[in-house]
């Protein structure tokens, strides 16, 4: 199975002094996975999202998206593979209010050269995928909060990534909404989707098929078979 990630002594510190938020983080998921990235508050979760999703750079280390080492790139050619390999999922659902679904999730091809007819079209494909079909031109306003993540994993999914990365998907939601949500992206999973889900929800974490425990900026433990600690 190919790799899609693979991060190989990974730091990041901020400030003077410095600070590790990440610590030297080694690891490797492969295409098709659905991994759980868990720990409590200010254990570097987040920072460790920026770094996998090229939203930050290691202060040292290596990262390596699809075989490409992001740290070899320009600005430019670090943004144009954020935008064609990596799909993001927040837990705010970051929607225009007064824009439907269908552009909510057309938005995802913006800035892909993709014509709006079919950025359109490609978005009401995605919606159908994750079980909206019927809502696309429904507003946010209009939906559940369950309904508006799935818009959300829809824009993520529009430009096919080969990576989707999901931060604390179901933090907004009821328990009935966020098991729906979990359900979804085990289809998606199945359907060849790799996804990492950021998380503190043990539970969450413990359902899925890996779990990677991060705690003061370090792998504690993985119970992957290919583990690098």
């Amino acid at each position: 199975m190919s790799r899609i990630l693979s991060l190989r002594d990974v730091k990041r510190t901020y400030g003077e002094p410095p600070v590790a938020a990440c610590a030297g983080v080694s690891l490797e998921i492969d295409y098709g996975e659905f991994v759980a990235i868990v720990g409590p508050s200010g254990s570097g979760k987040s920072t460790l999202l920026n770094l996998i999703g090229t939203l930050d750079r290691p202060s040292a280390g290596t990262v390596e998206i699809d075989g490409v080492d992001v740290g070899s790139l320009s600005d430019a050619k670090l943004s144009a593979l954020r935008a064609s390999r990596i799909g993001f999922v927040f837990q705010q659902f970051h929607l225009a209010d007064g824009v439907n679904a269908v552009d909510n999730v057309a938005d995802g091809l913006l800035y892909r050269g993709v014509p709006r007819a079919q950025r359109r079209e490609k978005a009401r494909e995605a919606l159908e995928k994750v079980g909206l079909g019927h809502r696309i031109e429904h507003r946010p306003h209009q939906m559940s909060g369950g309904e508006r993540q799935r818009v959300a994993i829809a824009r993520a999914l529009v430009g096919e990534p080969a990576l989707l990365l999901a931060d604390e998907p179901t933090g907004n939601l009821d328990s009935r909404s966020g098991d729906a949500i979990v359900s979804l992206l085990r289809e998606l999973n199945d359907a060849g989707t790799t996804i990492i889900v950021i998380t503190h929800d043990n539970d969450l974490a413990a359902s899925l098929p890996r779990q990677i425990m991060i705690r003061d900026g370090r792998v504690v433990s993985d119970s992957g078979s290919e583990v690098i600690l």
